[in-house]
């Protein structure tokens, strides 16, 4: 996980001064909606949404657009659109597998968005379970832990559930059953740990190798993916390296 990892903290710090933070608040709004429609609008009991807003806080989403973002997800905004959940599969370049998370009210106008970013790039989209299979979901944490020590971390997330602790230099990531979400959780909460990342995603069962160059082309066409509106999460199998990363920061 450490490349996509590493991947990803930029892309965040990235998306904190974004000049599209308009779409990302949108992005946000919708998770937190989505969170309050299947758990509830308090986030003190809803683990789901709690996290939700702590993502949106720290991309300084104002607090009245995660109000109202709870307001739409338990009904109290009678005006509001209906969102569904829906998890698309598909290639990237170089057969790379795809699993593609969104938030949508017009399920047409995502499946043309997306089979047009794919397709000028030499992707496709799949039929449903055509790339599954290559795929387990797992809950997922990543964050930093001043004054904890690795021990600590590692006892800590092991007695709530975890089957995996990575820790690098710049954070500390846990791999757990995805009945492990919430308790893991809780106890990074009680440890008075700021969770950086966190949530059910795809994980790839085997990773697969591309040179450098060959992975900056499938992680750019990974980041346009992701801009597109209704696109909460994009998981790949792509095995990202440092010097892939190195090069794409250039």
């Amino acid at each position: 996980m450490s490349g996509h990892s590493k991947w990803s903290t930029i892309k965040r710090k990235k998306a904190v001064n974004d000049a599209k933070r308009g779409a990302i608040f949108t992005r946000h709004a919708r998770e937190i909606a989505i969170a309050a429609r299947e758990g509830g609008g308090d986030p003190d009991s809803n683990f789901t949404l709690r996290l939700a807003i702590d993502r949106a806080k720290a991309v300084n989403m104002p607090n009245e657009n995660i109000e109202r973002a709870i307001t739409k997800g338990t009904g109290g905004d009678k005006d509001g659109v209906s969102l569904e959940q829906i998890a698309y599969e598909g290639y990237a370049p170089h057969g790379v597998a795809l699993m593609i998370d969104c938030v949508t009210d017009n399920r047409n106008r995502t499946v043309a968005d997306l089979r047009h970013a794919l397709t000028k790039h030499n992707g496709s989209l799949g039929e449903g379970g055509s790339v599954a299979w290559q795929f387990t979901q797992i809950a997922y944490y990543a964050f930093s832990a001043p004054g904890k020590s690795e021990d600590e971390i590692f006892e800590l997330a092991v007695e709530a559930g975890a089957d995996d602790v990575d820790f690098s230099e710049e954070l500390i990531e846990i791999v757990a059953p995805v009945e492990s979400f919430k308790s893991i959780g809780d106890a990074l909460k009680n440890a008075a740990i700021s969770i950086d990342d966190a949530g059910l995603r795809m994980q790839a069962n085997q990773e697969m190798d591309l040179d450098p160059q060959q992975t900056i082309k499938v992680m750019q066409v990974i980041e346009e993916l992701e801009d597109l509106d209704d696109v909460q999460n994009v998981s790949s199998n792509l095995k990202i390296s440092d010097e892939a990363i190195a090069e794409l920061q250039v």
